[in-house]
This record gives C-alpha cells, sequence and structure tokens, in this order.
C-alpha cells in the first residue's frame, strides 16, 4: 500500500475518521444497535468478525478482523480496535495487531508531530481496509 503523508494531518485525519465512520455504516448498517460479537458471511473465504468492546450512550468501542481459517487454525487479522462516536459522526482507529495504543506509546505530550503521525497511520490504514472489504462485502447485518 503506498503511503500518503499529507501536509495538514489534523484536517486530513479529522476527514479520515469521517469518512471511515461513513463506511463503516455501509459496511455495517446496523451498528448502532450492535450489542455482541458477529462474524459475518463473505464472498471471500474470510469472514468479517466485528466484536464489542465497550458500549456507552454516544461511543461504541468495536474490535474489527477477519477470521481466516488456515490448516484449521484460526487466524484473526488484522485486529483493529475503533471508537465510534455516534455524536460527532468520526471512527478512530486506536490500535491494531501490530501496534499498541497511542497513550501507551507517546507517554509525552510534547511529541505531538509523532502522536499525529502515529494516528495518521493507524486511520489511514483503517479507511483502506474498509475500502477492500466494502469491495468485498455488500454490507452486513449484524441486528437481530
Amino acid at each position: 500500500m503506498s503511503f500518503v503523508n499529507p501536509v495538514n494531518k489534523s484536517f486530513c485525519l479529522e476527514k479520515v475518521c469521517e469518512s471511515n465512520f461513513q463506511k463503516l455504516l455501509k459496511l455495517i448498517p446496523d451498528l448502532p444497535l450492535f450489542t455482541e460479537h458477529h462474524i459475518g458471511n463473505s464472498k471471500m473465504n474470510a469472514g468479517l468478525q466485528i466484536t464489542l468492546i465497550t458500549l456507552s450512550p454516544y461511543t461504541m468501542t468495536i474490535e474489527l478482523n477477519h477470521c481466516l481459517n488456515i490448516n484449521e487454525h484460526k487466524l484473526l487479522a488484522p485486529a483493529i480496535q475503533v471508537r465510534i462516536y455516534f455524536d460527532m459522526q468520526i471512527a478512530e482507529v486506536l490500535s491494531d495487531n501490530d501496534r499498541e495504543i497511542v497513550q501507551k506509546i507517546y507517554k509525552d505530550k510534547r511529541l505531538s508531530h509523532e502522536i499525529m503521525q502515529y494516528k495518521w497511520e493507524l486511520n489511514y490504514f483503517l479507511q483502506k481496509w474498509l475500502d477492500h472489504c466494502l469491495n468485498k462485502h455488500n454490507s452486513l447485518a449484524v441486528a437481530a
């Protein structure tokens, strides 16, 4: 995947998070009603798996991954934790299976440039992965 490095990362990060929110709702239309773990059917060999981590009136934290069955072993990848802010209509990546949560990596708040770069990389990856998922899955209904 090619890497994009915008000049105004703060503005672009906000736009990517807004875009990710819209893509998540397109992929999972019933997401605001989601209350549990779900594996969606797919045209591919990998089902999209959604796990609810936390839920509050205005936010939800989920983990998204593909559930791959390889040689009778389950592989869950890429294991992305996303916080969804319904009131602001944004979805922000907290971590993935390769990278920790920002606060664990950057304890010094003065490293704002590095923090923004780290957040940009996480959220840009989610944007590209959601594009991939939308091309492979029509949508997933998770509500009963």
